[in-house]
């Protein structure tokens, strides 16, 4: 029997990239082997609830919803795509901060440092999602 390769669904795009994140995100995924796409998700945790993760991999799961921007290929999972809807990824590099920023339409709160977030109300808790809530007390910043 032939194992054929399910062609890789590509989907609305959820989330954008900035010129300056693509061209850093090309560059860094230049320079890894054995993965060809960014992807974007949320977690539970940090500080206000949910935090941001961003990271590579090898290709798509089964249930993400798979397209480009700016060139790269971007993946996101079923759970995180309503909270990431709209957002834009940024790269930053200036003299009070270096690195990945996410703007987040649907957060209605965030911490400090920015890497971790809140949804309004109605959205699912990250402890009902089967996320664990990493700083329990809800001072200060984990990331």
């Amino acid at each position: 029997m032939e194992i054929q390769e399910r062609p890789q669904e590509h989907t609305e795009q959820l989330v954008s990239l900035t010129p300056s994140a693509a061209a850093k995100i090309r560059g860094l995924l230049a320079e890894e082997a054995d993965v060809s796409v960014l992807r974007v998700a949320i977690e539970g945790g940090g500080c206000s609830g949910f935090q941001y993760g961003l990271g590579f991999d090898r290709g798509a799961q089964e249930g993400d919803h798979a397209f480009e921007c700016e060139g790269v290929a971007v993946v996101v999972d079923p759970f995180s795509a309503p909270y990431l809807r709209g957002s834009t990824v940024d790269y930053l590099e200036t003299i009070q901060e270096s690195g990945f920023k996410i703007d987040n339409p649907n957060a209605v709160a965030s911490c400090g440092c920015g890497h971790s977030f809140q949804v309004a109300d109605e959205e699912v808790d990250p402890g009902e999602a089967g996320y664990g809530c990493g700083s329990g007390s809800g001072s200060g910043c984990s990331h």
